[in-house]
């Protein structure tokens, strides 16, 4: 199968990058008959499958979930920071770790598969404050993600932000179920190292508390 299949293509080479390397990390859940996308900092991926799930973990981090329930598409983004102070990107890929570029990104993929900005259901999750710093970062990404979506008129329909404890998210974006479960407190330093290394993997973390569904909604 095309590990591309499921993309909405865009004009620029940066964008086909970021995109081509989520697409290739879709593993089959054969319990579930689903194949999950696995996203890391500085990604954004866009699908029309309905077997398709976004799995994410958070830390500092935020990631906004967007559909269209008409057009049927939808999509996920993971950001590191609020924005760059310079305000200027360039063709980097990696840009896309600073939410103000994240978002662009995310709402321009979604516009150019069909979807239509007064239908978007937005839900946005991460944000928590898991690093022994008084820099408050995951506080500055979950209060930049509301600020920008008031901003730019988009309803929040759900939101799960704050907190000290890191996350993994399950994306539906057919129904746009969510699915978070919080990671131990134990946890926590393997999170901040995986956010620290830009491109590693955030794997193997164990699970902690109870399960929270934001909703479906068709």
């Amino acid at each position: 199968m095309n590990a591309a299949a499921g993309l909405q293509r865009s004009a620029g080479a940066g964008n086909d990058v970021v995109l081509q390397a989520v697409a290739g990390r879709r593993i089959y859940d054969a319990a579930n008959a689903s194949w999950m996308v696995k996203m890391f900092p500085g990604e954004y991926y866009v699908t029309r499958k309905t077997d398709e799930v976004l799995v994410t973990v958070l830390g500092s981090c935020v990631a906004a979930c967007i559909r269209d329930p008409v057009a049927g598409v939808g999509g996920m983004n993971h950001f590191m920071l609020p924005q760059h102070k310079s305000g200027k990107w360039g063709e980097d890929a990696q840009s896309a770790r600073f939410g103000n570029f994240a978002m662009e990104k995310l709402l321009n993929e979604l516009i150019k598969a069909g979807a239509a900005r007064e239908r978007m259901e937005v839900k946005v999750f991460g944000g928590g404050n898991v690093t022994d710093t008084t820099n408050a970062v995951g506080t500055d990404n979950a209060d930049f993600v509301l600020r920008y979506l008031q901003a730019e008129g988009l309803r929040c329909a759900a939101q799960d932000l704050g907190g000290t404890l890191p996350r993994r998210i399950h994306y539906y974006p057919s129904t746009g179920r969510v699915v978070r479960k919080l990671l131990g407190a134990s946890d926590s330093y393997a999170v901040r190292r995986e956010e620290s290394d830009y491109g590693s993997r955030l794997n193997g973390q164990k699970t902690y508390g109870d399960i929270q569904l934001f909703g479906e909604t068709r």
